[in-house]
């Protein structure tokens, strides 16, 4: 049964994850988010796949956490989450390769982490973000309260925070939370665009740079180029570094080994 509940499939560099809960417009439950894990993980070991893209079934994105699983479990625990790797197992511990949201419908609550955990969000023009646990006696406690301010502004992040208010689309695109806005029903195509070119590129060069955007948040100056030299140098020692200047020098298309 938890096979189903997250669908997974491979094209290319690019690997699509879908949630598949529609009539709860993709909530997320134990069994949900370890499905969720898994597809990370298959995300992350297979060598062929550069890129992932998370999406819902149905025309939703994910509406956050089952609060009905949520009352009916032990007091203190949260269905939802793994330990040590946080709600939907990928808020805590995002991927080591890049993730793409996909978003028709409604990123809510712990939906609306999900796609803060990825690392570029592509969106329906219908569609719809909040952080809404305050309306609920709940707290954004699965990294919302940090990501959020550190991609919009800070006072328009706790204007929304503390109101639990919905930011439509177009808002969330004008304030640079959304790379990329679609026609209602085209957000996975226009991410599979997006995944595509992101993986016609050197797969140890795009998983450092990744890295190096995501970690240097926490380093300072000094740290940032100590960091950057390292993860440089070991990407310029690789096969994928010597074959793309052979390809340039050769005007053809390079072939990456990941190595």
């Amino acid at each position: 049964m938890s096979e189903s509940l997250v669908l997974v499939e491979r094209e290319g560099g690019v690997l699509t994850m879908t949630i598949n809960r529609p009539r709860v417009r993709n909530a997320i439950d134990g069994p949900t988010a370890e499905a969720i894990a898994r597809a990370v993980d298959q995300l992350d070991a297979d060598d062929s796949v550069v890129v992932g893209i998370l999406t819902g079934a149905g025309g939703s994105f994910c509406s956050g956490m089952d609060l009905k699983a949520f009352v009916g479990a032990a007091e203190g625990e949260r269905p939802a989450e793994l330990d040590g790797r946080g709600f939907a197992g990928i808020t805590q511990t995002p991927p080591r390769k890049p993730l793409i949201a996909a978003v028709e419908g409604f990123a809510l609550a712990g939906g609306c982490e999900l796609a803060l955990a990825c690392d570029l969000i592509v969106a329906a023009d219908n569609a719809s973000f909040g952080l809404t646990e305050v309306t609920r006696g709940l707290v954004a406690g699965a990294g919302g309260l940090v990501r959020l301010p550190r991609r919009i502004p800070q006072a328009i992040a706790l204007e929304y925070l503390l109101t639990g208010a919905h930011m439509s689309a177009p808002i969330a695109h004008r304030w640079g939370l959304v790379n990329r806005l679609t026609t209602p029903g085209r957000a996975l195509a226009e991410a599979t665009v997006l995944a595509s070119v992101i993986a016609s590129n050197a797969p140890l060069a795009v998983a450092a740079t990744k890295r190096l955007v995501v970690e240097s948040a926490d380093w300072t100056i000094a740290e940032s180029w100590a960091f950057q030299r390292d993860a440089v140098d070991a990407v310029l020692a690789s096969k994928d570094a010597r074959e793309g200047a052979l390809a340039f020098a050769e005007k053809r298309p390079p072939k990456w080994t990941g190595e």
